[in-house]
């Protein structure tokens, strides 16, 4: 059997997912389908929608370029408002009759003899499809913590990816487990219902003031009639963003005083929040800014300073059925146990040891993960995997927004795709060399960066892998990634083509058009 049921199968209805449907159907691509695990759209912002869910960068900044959105009602869209431009996104595309939800892909294997890929649902059907774009997001499972003692809790246990709104913290005793950019937004809230909250806190995290405020209505109309004016601000947001990031994060090592500079306003900040000294030292960071994910709020520090909420900095021993123990012997008794502990990320091993996948010669993702330096062609495809791509792969995240990745990971697709229509190929693969280049020159540039610095060296971010590589980041500009994606060498790739009625052997293509 060498004709799919589809021409290409998304994996994912996030924002990744559905970027690269619209990038497709506006090349004329339209033979996909996207499978969806959750029962509606949205990705992690359908999942997450726990109490002041909200973007950490500006919403101008947060959207597709060609999509852009001159309603957002504040300079920091709440998770609700988000979730609506993600439908319009799909009304205005018109994805619906593409989108499968409740479908759960367990298992991608690769068909060599047919130039397809099988992948298997949580019900046991087998779809198959020509191409595979995985979207599946740079956090892909809720961590639990293994704490002693976890499973023998009596009261009530909410994960912040699963939040239960029917369940009321009104006058409740809350412990939350964690306090990174989730608990930011959170924790704060939770204070104001809850009789009492427990912060057990293991690092603590850079905090600056939130410039958020409503957008007048003028302005708006401004965004949507003046022309150019959405783009003009969109860019300066961008860049903005893209100086904090890039120039801090990536290079911040070799320009040291550069990060004293967000260093300085945050204490700052945190100082003008909080003046009790103890508590202050508590809440600042032993790592340099850059070295995790920094976030912003105008209330979260000042929330310690309430009597009724606790930073608990010792370490957890186990927790009861009434409550947890830390290190030192201390028993706090609670009503409630938040836990909000991160997520098992994309190049993790155990990802693909509950959902395999199987590539050509025997590949194995997971095992590939766990014994190799991860490395991926742009950031979005690897050799061993035919006919794939991945809109978050090692080294891909660069610039200010998610979006800007997106769409570059989609062009190189869409690209490719078509290129290989015009051949009559079946397959393809970035070749070995390409691939190897690739990582020669993006491997250095993430070696020179802050986060190989010693500034990072008891951050334990989630931005370095278990190899050591700063891969969860790409360490060039937005502008950079983005002239990659569309003058990257079609030689770089080697397309076959199924024997068809009077062939002798699969036929192999190496030739490239550059396109520009």
């Amino acid at each position: 059997m060498s004709t799919p049921e589809h021409e290409t199968v998304i994996i994912g209805a996030g924002i990744g997912g559905l970027g690269a449907a619209i990038g497709l159907k506006r090349a004329g691509l339209t033979d996909f389908v996207i499978l969806e695990r959750s029962a509606g759209i949205g990705g992690t912002w359908y999942n997450n929608h726990y109490p002041d869910v909200a973007v950490d960068v500006p919403g101008i900044v947060y959207q597709f370029s060609f999509a852009k959105n001159p309603n957002w009602s504040r300079t920091f869209p709440k998770g609700r408002e988000v979730q609506q431009y993600i439908a319009s996104l799909v009304d205005q595309y018109r994805l619906n009759d593409h989108l499968r939800l409740g479908h759960e892909v367990m298992k991608r294997v690769w068909d060599e003899d047919n130039h397809l890929w099988h992948l298997t649902l949580a019900d046991g059907r087998v779809i198959t499809s020509r191409f595979v774009i995985t979207a599946v997001g740079a956090f892909v499972e809720p961590k639990v913590p293994d704490i002693p003692g976890l499973d023998s809790f009596a009261g009530k246990v909410i994960q912040t990816q699963n939040w239960d709104h029917d369940f009321d913290l009104q006058g409740k005793r809350v412990a939350v487990i964690g306090t990174g950019a989730t608990s930011v937004q959170l924790i704060p809230q939770m204070a104001r219902v809850a009789s009492h909250v427990d912060v057990y806190q293991r690092r603590a995290i850079w905090v600056f003031a939130k410039p958020d405020f409503p957008i007048p209505r003028i302005a708006r109309w401004a965004l949507k009639y003046v022309p150019g004016l959405q783009s003009l601000i969109r860019g300066i947001a961008a860049a903005a963003v893209e100086v904090g990031l890039v120039a801090i994060t990536v290079y911040g090592k070799q320009i040291a005083p550069i990060t004293l500079i967000p260093n300085w306003a945050c204490r700052a900040f945190l100082f003008s929040q909080v003046r009790d000294r103890e508590l202050r030292k508590k809440l600042t960071p032993q790592y340099g800014f850059g070295c995790k994910r920094p976030s912003v709020s105008n209330i979260y520090y000042r929330t310690f300073t309430q009597p009724h909420v606790d930073l608990v900095t010792d370490p957890i021993a186990k927790i009861t059925p009434a409550g947890i123990v830390t290190a030192d012997g201390a028993h706090r008794d609670i009503d409630v146990l938040v836990l909000a502990t991160g997520f098992e990320m994309s190049q993790s091993p155990e990802v693909y040891r509950a959902r395999p996948v199987k590539g050509r010669n025997g590949f194995d993702l997971a095992d590939y993960y766990e014994n190799n330096r991860a490395r991926a062609y742009e950031g979005v495809t690897m050799p061993q995997l035919p006919n794939t791509f991945m809109v978050f792969g090692p080294f891909a995240w660069s610039g200010s927004s998610w979006h800007v990745m997106v769409e570059n990971a989609t062009r190189i697709a869409v690209r490719v795709i078509t290129e290989a229509r015009k051949r009559g190929a079946t397959a393809f693969a970035v070749t070995e060399d390409a691939n190897n280049r690739f990582f020669d020159f993006i491997a250095p540039k993430a070696e020179s960066t802050l986060m190989h610095g010693r500034a990072c060296v008891n951050a334990n971010s989630y931005y370095i892998d278990r190899h050591g590589d700063f891969s969860f980041l790409r360490p060039t500009t937005a502008y950079q990634s983005t002239r990659a994606s569309k003058r990257f060498p079609l030689d770089d790739f080697r397309f076959d083509r199924l024997p068809v009625a009077g062939d002798r052997a699969p036929v192999a293509e190496t030739t490239a058009v550059q396109v520009n």
